[in-house]
């Protein structure tokens, strides 16, 4: 079977753009995506990030859907500690009603913010205990036809088509996912460090359920791709100096490389930031292929989720371009 490969936006704002030009760039990305044949489209829920704009995450979906025709939108993730089970299913199943057979629903149990802003969010219903497993069950039963007797339904959303993912960066999520029998989604773009035994024990302990026989292994990377090896370096500079913004609590806007300051990081932000960009690649298309290659050979996804912050937009189309002919040819 061929490698699917998909798209995680953040809906990033770069320096310089205001919040309706971020979203219309993110319309134009997904359009584009269509046409070169990834599968996915996907938005991940962040929140007090001066730099990320997917916070209203389901109301985004819906609007990259209604410019595009056939390629699947969804969340990676939703951060269901955040929500009632209730509205999230009310929620996607509203998208499934408009665009039928192209909504994805991608879970994870972060916050996807501080906890300050996660508790604001959250209210009265902050729970450090949460449950992450329970949650996930109670949802699947509101988007069951099973709830259909119930004193309380999902409408819309019962019954509704929209299969579930597990996201997860640890092996907590890997054994939840193959527990509940769903496709796992390993964030190594940002925390690659136990992707290996994450994805040997989601596949060992793996047990069929009615939504899924076999694992499902999606695995997203940062893929920053040039028309040279040294243009892919000078655009990963952007994305470089993001992860070290994240790292000393600098939430700006994406900046462009020549504004970047990363000659002037101390050691112990470097160390980190060479764990954070493990599964990082930059390159042109003869080496990200080399790279490429070698990173599915020994972890066996079977999706690549592409990410990536580049400042220049049409350089990362062009990025998304050249990433589609790289793994189409593995």
């Amino acid at each position: 079977m061929a490698l699917k490969y998909s798209i995680l936006d953040l809906a990033t704002i770069v320096k310089g753009d205001d919040i309706h030009t971020t979203f219309n760039k993110s319309v134009k990305s997904a359009q584009l995506a269509e046409k070169l044949g990834y599968t996915r489209y996907w938005f991940s829920e962040h929140h007090n990030f001066p730099n990320v704009a997917s916070a209203a995450t389901s109301i985004l979906i819906g609007h990259i859907a209604s410019q595009t025709k056939t390629l699947r939108v969804g969340s990676g993730g939703i951060m269901l500690p955040n929500h009632s089970t209730l509205s999230v299913a009310e929620q996607f199943g509203t998208l499934d009603g408009l665009y039928p057979s192209r909504i994805d629903m991608g879970l994870g149990r972060a916050p996807g913010t501080d906890m300050l802003t996660a508790s604001a969010l959250r209210g009265n219903n902050f729970n450090p205990n949460y449950n992450f497993e329970f949650h996930i069950r109670e949802l699947q039963k509101y988007m069951s036809n099973e709830n259909s007797e119930a004193k309380v339904r999902a409408i819309p959303g019962e019954g509704a088509d929209v299969p579930i993912y597990i996201l997860g960066s640890s092996t907590d999520s890997a054994f939840l996912a193959a527990k509940l029998g769903l496709p796992y989604a390993f964030a190594a773009h940002f925390a690659p460090s136990q992707l290996e035994v994450a994805l040997e024990i989601y596949r060992e302990h793996f047990q069929p359920s009615e939504f899924l026989q076999e694992p499902y292994v999606l695995v997203c990377i940062n893929i920053i791709a040039g028309e040279t090896v040294d243009e892919a370096h000078y655009l990963s500079t952007s994305h470089f100096q993001a992860f070290v913004n994240i790292l000393t609590d600098q939430r700006q806007p994406l900046s462009p490389p020549d504004e970047t300051q990363l000659a002037d990081i101390s050691d112990e932000v470097a160390v980190h930031l060479n764990r954070m960009a493990a599964k990082t690649f930059v390159g042109d298309k003869e080496t990200l292929k080399e790279k490429l290659g070698k990173f599915v050979k020994d972890y066996k996804p079977d999706e690549i989720i592409v990410s990536g912050n580049i400042y220049d937009f049409d350089k990362k189309q062009r990025s998304y371009e050249i990433a589609s002919e790289v793994i189409k040819s593995l």
